[in-house]
């Protein structure tokens, strides 16, 4: 029938659905590599910060931007992720941001002055920014509907262990051989993964060719940039200027982005145009638009509490930062544990009957940290952060899979990079507004002395830490209650996500592409006539469009000879 077999090119046979095969597995492992450099360098460094600022000389407001660039660099690149993909194919573009990623971390490892370890950070940025996206977008599409939350919570796995490890694997680099080795130890994973990415990743290459959208690139990326960089601002305690002109400056370029996204297009226009870089039209999907609040409800409630956890181990117990690492391992543990099963049940029953349960669980787990005091059993919280690992190991992917069930393949390069960037705002909005929280919680108990009192909790003598530690766990249980909200935000999109099974909705795909070419001829439209025309012009394209048509037409009207297309 005319249409099923290009809608099974899309999305796959209903019923191949029983099981990764081999070539999905490798797939999934490459991707993996690649994307637990990238996501392990947003907290591998934190740990030298110090270290950093007496080997360089330099202040820590100058060195704190050895993790504020990077961070921004991401910011800035993911929105370009979906146009890349589709001018240059996904495979070219996946090993060049690893070959740039490498770079960075090569020459980062080698600076020679803070301002030199910036730059290169920047450099690395750019290439870990599209890192994931693009690794997302090439399993998506390899998967299909009926496979892709098993695929996407196997990716999953290294985005929950990442920003825990890294301070950890940080702490030991950092006491055991130099900082320089937090950036050295990118190259041989990165050279293995790019070695892998040659043999394995798929070569398919899209015959769209489009035009990037610079009014776009130049109206969302700084936008972006500059509502991070003013949350980050948010949560150091930065002055009003300095929060409040980059927060307004990039809330008026992400809005005048949308405004120029959101424009209709029709007729030649439409084919002279570039398409805007995220396809703001997507979110009149229901269930897009819920996946993706979803995410941004997510993240903001994982990245948020990723920065009160250590905190509360090291300024209220003095553990070092090795030590409130391994302490956090619980969560990933927990995490990896229930990921395969979660993706297994998001492709049967529907993300919209695991994500919210999810959430369930991941709300009870944060509720134990709201009663946290000074002497709370290690224990306790251990298995409270195992059963919030559990949580998150039921909602991450499965929530971002949910993304694409309705989807064709063509949407979703640019569909993934909305939704990470989604997630990115959302963890930043979820961090600036903990800290800031945390902040007043204990400048409340201690006249205005926050700061003093998280900077200078690691010198305390065992005297001034019992009488302070306390009021402190007082501070972190009543921010942990903020924390636990976000999660009960997330969970309001959650309920409105799809309840369909992945092979229920592959099934209704092909049965409506089987059934539409008996009901209605197509009509023309400027988007069906490139794909029809000939390379000749436009008279070509014209009468390869009528050519089309017609034997469409004659079958709607009288019986035919089944034929096989």
């Amino acid at each position: 029938m005319p249409g099923l077999k290009s809608l099974r090119a899309r999305h796959g046979s209903v019923h191949d659905d029983v099981a990764l095969d081999p070539a999905l597995i490798r797939l999934s492992m490459v991707v993996i590599l690649g994307a637990m450099m990238s996501i392990l360098d947003t907290t591998i460094v934190n740990v030298a910060i110090e270290t950093l600022s007496h080997d360089f000389k330099s202040p820590l407001n100058t060195i704190q931007w050895v993790s504020t660039g990077y961070l921004l660099a991401l910011s800035m690149v993911i929105p370009l992720s979906g146009w890349v993909v589709e001018r240059f194919g996904a495979k070219r573009m996946w090993i060049l941001s690893l070959v740039i990623f490498l770079a960075g971390s090569i020459l980062s490892g080698a600076a020679w002055s803070a301002s030199s370890l910036i730059v290169f950070r920047v450099i690395q940025g750019i290439g870990g920014g599209m890192i994931l996206p693009i690794g997302q977008s090439i399993m998506a599409q390899a998967a299909g509907p009926q496979r892709i939350g098993r695929v996407m919570s196997v990716l999953g796995v290294p985005m929950l262990l990442a920003p825990i490890l890294g301070p950890v694997i940080g702490g030991l680099i950092v006491t055991n051989v130099s900082w320089r080795w937090i950036f050295y130890v990118n190259v041989p994973i990165g050279l293995l993964a790019i070695f892998l990415a040659t043999r394995v990743l798929p070569s398919a290459r899209s015959d769209l060719k489009p035009k990037l959208d610079a009014l776009g690139f130049v109206l969302l990326s700084p936008g972006l940039a500059l509502i991070v960089y003013g949350l980050s601002q948010l949560g150091s305690s930065g002055s009003t200027t300095s929060i409040a002109v980059p927060l307004v400056l990039g809330a008026v370029l992400v809005v005048a982005f949308v405004g120029h996204a959101g424009r209709k297009r029709s007729g030649r226009a439409a084919m002279r145009r570039p398409a805007p870089l995220i396809d703001v039209h997507l979110f009149k999907d229901r269930g897009f638009l819920a996946a993706a609040l979803t995410s941004f409800g997510f993240g903001a409630a994982l990245f948020g509490a990723l920065i009160l956890l250590p905190l509360y181990y090291q300024v209220d117990r003095g553990e070092s930062a090795l030590v409130a690492g391994l302490l956090m391992a619980p969560q990933g543990i927990g995490a990896a544990l229930v990921m395969p099963t979660a993706g297994r049940l998001s492709d049967r029953l529907g993300p919209g009957r695991v994500v919210p349960f999810g959430l369930i669980v991941v709300v009870l787990g944060t509720l134990a940290y709201t009663t946290v005091g000074a002497h709370t059993s290690y224990v306790f919280l251990g298995f409270a952060l195992f059963v919030r690992g559990i949580g998150f190991g039921f909602t991450m992917m499965p929530a971002v899979a949910a993304a694409y069930h309705t989807l064709d393949r063509t949407q979703v390069p640019r569909a993934t990079a909305t939704v990470n960037i989604l997630q990115r705002v959302g963890g930043s909005v979820g961090t600036a507004l903990l800290a800031v929280i945390l902040e007043r919680q204990i400048s409340s108990r201690f006249a205005g002395a926050a700061n003093s009192i998280t900077t200078g909790a690691g010198s305390f003598s065992s005297t001034m830490r019992s009488d302070v530690a306390g009021p402190l766990a007082t501070a972190f249980g009543h921010t942990f209650w903020w924390a636990a909200g976000m999660a009960v935000i997330a969970f309001i999109p959650s309920v409105f996500l799809s309840r369909r099974s992945a092979t229920e909705i592959a099934a209704a795909a092909v049965a409506a592409a089987a059934a539409a070419p008996a009901t209605a001829p197509p009509t023309a439209t400027p988007e069906m006539q490139p794909a029809a025309a000939a390379p000749s012009g436009q008279d070509d394209d014209a009468s390869s469009t009528r050519r089309h048509r017609q034997p469409r037409t004659r079958r709607a009207g009288q019986a035919a000879p089944p034929r096989d297309t």
